[in-house]
């Protein structure tokens, strides 16, 4: 609506909407909460609002509402009016989107009465190019300032002074669009109670402020009217999403579920969603968290269409625009999959199918990240290994049918967060290909085990083949760092006590070496920890190998018991056997680093001799006992001896 004045009068150029029954009864429509609580409600690392009681829009085709434009004076009683000149009238077809425009309209800094709607020159690059998420070029270390600025802001009075109070440090129209998204995203909170109710009228301006709560109608209505006090075009884009309650492949038909908003900055359109940019709300006590996302800030449109789809086309700001079909079956990208730095992911489709039995899914990204995934819920039947651009995950489905395959990132926070979805639909199990339960992600050596300190592996490969059920592992290691390993297979004949029997440990050439013997043919996980040894707390998990072994003759017995006084440079050439026969002489050799004697202790204490190659050698008998000791004493001076290897006898 426009007014003008002159002398004698004041004309009122205004809009008149007439909607059809269908339009007036979506417009009070509004969904319940989706009725499966268990979902996460941050699917794109912040609250999406599908189906959480908003309201919803009834798809609208051009021929069901229709506008007139009219020309209104008002004069005062003594003055003549120019019908002919003053009065005019014109009808027209309104598409969608102008609907949205006269709802509470008011006029720009520059004197337009209407956001214009998107052209050809609005429509983005597309596919995305890589070089940002956003629409425009930002960097938003110059947004730092006023972001404090904005976030403190608080209500006095009503919007006009809340919004002159928040644009006073804004300089721009992109910093006065930036200023209203801040206090937006963090003073605004998702209405949880209103949206389980069925009949949920619109919020009102002043309610929102007063309770600072409201669905995404809300939070859209509420971004529009403060952008235009500011002076700043934005219009409110209703549309389908790809959030809460959002099963992959899923079809979107009838009402409307979620609503945004598109600002116009430096001469195109952008898009914005300050609901999904607030927070999330916790699945288990449906409670809301003040969570920032920074993503649905000016989201690049090739970005924002994997889980928005407007009512409009153009509103895509994409050319070519996509169809429903393609919204439906494209990729579902979280927000976090961009925001820690990913960049592609293939397959390019979120329904995959196995061949063979195995279904395999590379990410790239543009730093090294940790990866994990969970295959229906738990962290099976997978073998995920770092490259230094992203990594590679192989995937056995143990049973056929439809399975959900979840993929998270840590990025360079302390916390996992999921970033891609797939549903897996098996319809072959490769028996042959059973994964240790205990094999947990990474598999194998990468960037990740080189910054723990384990350095130059003689085995890059993740998956480690022997056919007489031994190998021998060896790899640098970083001063000050101490290994641990430990062994784990799926049929329950390694105790906790044995994991680390079938491995020893040896130090040579500043190389650490694992020699393992498995007890019996199968697949197991050789899993390798770290600690730094002047600090204290537990080994820390870095990775490990799949060990395979397909010998049914395999019976390797355990190495001898270590205790804490065997040194890190120590080598034991034989027995490595940790258990020994009976009745029999058995040689011993070993390399022992400052020690003044030792002795092997059975029945009887036989001692051993340090020859000129630096080893100590001698013999036993295993005649009479159940357990041999190797013991050092350390200075010559004492004469207390210590406990370094222990075997057992077999029975007679």
């Amino acid at each position: 609506m426009e007014l003008k004045k002159d002398s004698n009068s004041v004309s009122i150029d205004m809009l008149l909407i007439v909607h059809s029954e269908k339009r007036r009864a979506a417009r009070g429509t509004h969904s319940d909460l989706q009725a499966d609580p268990g979902a996460l409600l941050q699917r794109r690392g912040g609250f999406q609002g599908v189906g959480n009681g908003i309201r919803k829009w009834q798809k609208i085709e051009a021929n069901d509402l229709h506008g007139t434009q009219l020309t209104v004076e008002v004069h005062p009683q003594d003055a003549v009016p120019q019908l002919l000149k003053k009065f005019s009238l014109a009808k027209r077809t309104v598409s969608t989107p102008d609907v949205w425009d006269v709802v509470g309209l008011q006029g720009d800094k520059n004197g337009n009465t209407r956001p214009r709607q998107p052209g050809g020159k609005d429509a983005h690059a597309y596919p995305w190019d890589r070089s940002s998420l956003k629409s425009m070029p930002l960097d938003l270390r110059q947004f730092e300032d006023l972001d404090t600025y904005a976030s403190q802001v608080t209500v006095k009075s009503g919007l006009d002074e809340l919004v002159s109070d928040l644009v006073q440090e804004a300089h721009s129209d992109l910093e006065r669009v930036r200023a209203i998204w801040i206090w937006i995203c963090h003073h605004i909170e998702y209405d949880v109670i209103a949206a389980q109710e069925k009949d949920r009228q619109a919020f009102k301006v002043t309610d929102i402020l007063q309770t600072q709560k409201t669905n995404c109608d809300g939070y859209a209505g509420l971004f529009e009217k403060m952008c235009r006090i500011a002076g700043v075009q934005c219009m409110t884009v209703p549309g389908y999403s790809k959030g809460f309650g959002y099963q992959i492949g899923q079809s979107f038909s009838g009402e409307f579920d979620h609503a945004w908003n598109a600002v116009y900055l430096e001469g195109r359109w952008h898009l914005v969603d300050s609901t999904w940019g607030s927070g999330l709300v916790d699945k288990t006590t449906s409670k809301f968290t003040f969570l920032y996302n920074e993503f649905y800030f000016l989201t690049h449109p090739a970005l924002f269409i994997e889980d928005h789809f407007p009512d409009n086309k153009n509103w895509q700001l994409l050319k070519p625009p996509q169809s429903l079909r393609q919204f439906e079956n494209g990729m579902y990208h979280k927000s976090e999959f961009y925001n820690k730095g990913m960049l592609s992911a293939h397959p390019e489709t979120s329904i995959i199918r196995t061949v063979n039995g195995r279904a395999t899914v590379t990410i790239e990204s543009c730093t090294p990240t940790l990866f994990m995934f969970m295959l229906n819920g738990k962290q099976e039947h997978g073998l995920l290994s770092l490259r230094e651009n992203g990594m590679k995950l192989e995937v056995y489905p143990p049973t056929m049918g439809t399975h959900n395959l979840q993929i998270f990132a840590k990025g360079s926070s302390d916390i996992y967060s999921s970033v891609l979805e797939y549903t897996l639909k098996c319809n072959f199990v490769d028996f042959g290909a059973r994964l240790p339960a205990d094999l947990h992600q990474p598999v194998g050596p990468s960037w990740f085990s080189e910054q723990m300190g384990i350095l130059k592996p003689s085995h890059p490969d993740p998956i480690i083949h022997t056919s007489d059920g031994r190998c021998s592992i060896s790899f640098g290691v970083d001063e000050g760092i101490s290994i641990l390993a430990s062994l784990h297979g799926d049929d329950g004949l390694i105790t906790e006590e044995m994991q680390r029997r079938y491995i020893f440990q040896l130090h040579r050439e500043k190389r650490t070496e694992l020699k393992v013997q498995l007890p019996h043919a199968g697949k197991f996980a050789l899993k390798i920890f770290v600690k730094k040894r002047q600090e204290p707390g537990n080994y820390i998990f870095v990775f490990n190998y799949l060990l395979c072994c397909t010998n049914t003759k395999v019976n390797w017995p355990m190495f001898p018991e270590s205790f804490g006084n065997w040194g890190q440079d120590n080598e034991l050439l034989e027995p490595l056997s940790g258990v020994l026969p009976a009745n029999r002489n058995i040689p011993f050799k070993l390399k022992l680093h400052g020690i003044a004697k030792a002795l092997v202790k059975g029945q009887d204490t036989w001692p051993l001799t340090l020859n000129r190659e630096g080893y100590w050698e001698g013999s036993c008998s295993t005649a009479g006992c159940q357990e041999v000791y190797v013991m050092v004493l350390e200075n010559a001076n004492h004469n207390f001896y210590s406990y370094i290897l222990k075997y057992k006898v077999n029975a007679q």
